[in-house]
């Protein structure tokens, strides 16, 4: 780990990346229906001077031999015995970040101002952009595990109000109820892992965690390192929603597209990997932690891929595809410091192609009066012909086509999970490889259904998707047309980081050099072509030659097929929602009814039966006590009687 030193000069400043959108959030939200006229202007501007300071900080930072700086800002909660401080660490890996929510952030805020034109709440919904922005800011570029968790949490509640926007539609209130909840469960896991690490090593700023659980200092051994390991994975789970916390995202593309292109594609989805990898120290020291990882994204890669290609909702296919890259990520993450430098490769390449894919996937919906479903598309490229070429080209990246962005950082992971060897290390490079055919698969079946073939949305078939902001299904078809300027040349933005990002981060190992302060030395680099390389880039041309043949060679109906078992079991999210029904909702309700009757029938039993014990025996006690003088002189007189006779029958 490098040392970490006080900033000085220009980044003794750097507690405006989180001041410019905190101002933003709070002009907004006070100002009320003041601010209507200008309010996405001031969203937009604060946005982009925090990715203009994060530029300038992040040259500042290459001008350094030691790149690790520390701001300490105030102390939140000072007592005795407990120190709770906030305060700024910018560092290779933060400034990554950075530069990543700052930049495609403002880029999605700038296409909003498109999308959300006819949207009579424009200005509250760049509000909750702004508050995303600052609460997704916080949690990386904080210096210790409280203050990363006040913006787990800030991040959590932006992305409840963003995805529950629209409230009026039930399934959009249902859906921002649901990622809120599924968030919990694990943040429950990340506040547990911060607790027992401030039980075990008094204190959680990450530089004396790292350095205590290093060096074996106390007397918890590896076995509170796995504990706090899995405690975080937990976290990690529910935030970028991996199994079994993942039901969540799908029901998520009820927000706003724009809401799914920032927090459901690019930042909020992949704060677990951040986690993981700001952690890497603890996952270091315990394999069984590193192998929990591995395994969780190997299965999520497998799952959201196979979500994806049983999808008619464009939004919810590309919702599928993020579950699936994501879960590269963690699979890269979990290989140690051979996977790092890929995991967060990908995960910054992904941010680009991702975010321009559910930008093009709302251009569409932007000339298709909101419609969803790709059975209601076709040969939509000679209509949005600039559309198409950014979506095109996000397809090409995220399917791992030379010399495009996945080439270089997805296949990077699969090399490490295949070097990693032994039995463990072939079946997660097996399961990477798997993914990637099918990746290949559903986006291009996507791109099939989407822009080639017949026109389909004048045609009989399944009802249009309602207007989203009247909850109405639409009286007319669609006429298709290209989006406004103010939306597309965020999209041509991002398919230039589409094209050239992953190449520009893996080549000559300049990312990896970068990070290597944080994440450890890189190992030797690969050439262009590797065995598992070739095998994957294999598979994906499988992939399209058979979407070709069912999507591309043949008209696609415009109503769905029953499909095979395996078909309907993708449709329902791989029985996703029905497991944690049954699973973890019924046993808990059945659990609370028993908690509840031992609680009514027992505990209160007990205290009543006791109560009515005593309230009984005193009312009868009650009953000789008259209040006349007579009677208790008689009682006396009795009394005495009968201890007289008493003593006559002893003594005879």
């Amino acid at each position: 780990m490098e040392t970490t030193l006080a900033a000085t000069g220009v980044l003794r400043y750097s507690w405006l990346l989180l001041a410019f959108p905190v101002f933003g959030a709070a002009v907004l939200l006070l100002g009320g229906r003041r601010t209507d006229k200008w309010g996405h202007l001031l969203g937009v501007a604060m946005s982009l001077a925090s990715f203009v300071y994060g530029v300038i900080a992040f040259f500042t930072l290459l001008s350094y031999t030691d790149r690790s700086r520390d701001l300490h800002m105030f102390s939140w909660i000072p007592v005795d015995g407990f120190q709770a401080n906030i305060g700024i660490l910018l560092d290779p890996l933060s400034i990554s970040f950075v530069l990543l929510i700052t930049g495609v952030g403002s880029l999605i805020h700038i296409y909003s101002i498109g999308y959300m034109s006819h949207d009579v709440d424009r200005r509250r919904f760049f509000a909750y952009l702004n508050l995303f922005i600052a609460a997704m800011l916080l949690l990386v570029l904080s210096d210790n595990y409280l203050g990363l968790y006040a913006g787990w949490e800030g991040v959590g509640l932006a992305s409840y109000l963003l995805i529950g926007f629209w409230q009026f539609k039930p399934t959009a209130a249902v859906a921002a109820k649901k990622a809120f909840i599924a968030n919990r469960v694990g943040d429950a896991g990340l506040s547990l892992a911060i607790m027992l690490m401030f039980a075990e090593y008094g204190t959680f700023n990450f530089g004396p965690v790292f350095h205590q659980m290093s060096s074996g200092s106390t007397s918890g051994g590896t076995g509170v390192t796995t504990a706090i390991g899995l405690l975080l994975l937990l976290g990690a789970c529910g935030k970028s929603a991996q199994v079994p916390l993942q039901s969540w995202l799908l029901d998520a593309m009820e927000g706003p597209t724009p809401v799914s292109a920032l927090i459901h594609a690019a930042t909020m989805v992949t704060a677990g990997v951040y986690l993981i990898v700001r952690s890497n120290p603890i996952f270091n020291i315990s394999p069984t932690a590193q192998l929990a990882v591995t395994v969780v994204g190997a299965v999520t890669l497998l799952a959201g891929a196979i979500i994806g290609c049983a999808k008619d909702d464009i939004k919810k296919s590309l919702a599928g595809s993020t579950m699936s890259q994501i879960g590269y990520m963690f699979l890269g993450a979990g290989l140690g410091p051979a996977g790092y430098v890929f995991a967060i490769a990908h995960l910054i390449a992904h941010g680009f192609f991702k975010a321009g894919l559910f930008l093009g996937a709302g251009s569409v919906m932007h000339g298709m009066d909101d419609e969803v479903n790709m059975r209601r598309y076709g040969g939509l490229y000679k209509f949005l012909p600039v559309t198409f070429v950014t979506f095109a080209l996000g397809y090409l990246a995220i399917i791992g086509i030379p010399p495009f962005s996945g080439f270089w950082t997805k296949d990077g992971i699969i090399e490490a999970a295949w070097d990693k060897g032994g039995t463990s290390g072939y079946i997660l490079a097996a399961c990477a490889i798997i993914g990637a055919g099918i990746t290949a698969f559903y986006m291009t079946r996507m791109m099939f259904m989407t822009w080639f073939g017949r026109p389909r949305w004048q045609e009989p078939g399944p009802q249009a998707s309602a207007e989203p902001r009247t909850g109405q299904p639409h009286e007319h078809a669609p006429h298709p047309h290209e989006s406004p300027w103010v939306m597309t040349i965020p999209m041509i933005l991002l398919a230039i980081g589409s094209v050239a990002a992953g190449g520009f981060l893996i080549i000559n190992q300049r990312f990896a050099n970068f990070l290597a302060p944080v994440t450890g030395e890189p190992a030797p680099p690969h050439g262009v072509w590797s065995t598992p390389g070739i095998i994957a880039l294999v598979l994906v041309v499988v992939g399209v030659g058979i979407a070709w043949l069912i999507y591309g060679r043949v008209p696609v109906p415009a109503t769905a097929p029953r499909g095979s078992f395996v078909t309907v079991a993708a449709r329902k999210d791989l029985y996703g929602d029905a497991f944690n029904e049954s699973v973890l909702m019924r046993p808990g309700q059945w659990l609370t009814r028993l908690s509840v009757y031992f609680d009514g029938r027992g505990v209160d039993g007990l205290v009543n039966t006791v109560a009515a014990v005593i309230g009984g025996s005193s009312g009868r006690l009650r009953r000789v006590q008259t209040g006349y003088a007579r009677s208790y002189a008689l009682s006396m007189l009795l009394g005495a009687v009968l201890l007289v006779a008493g003593l006559l029958v002893v003594r005879l």
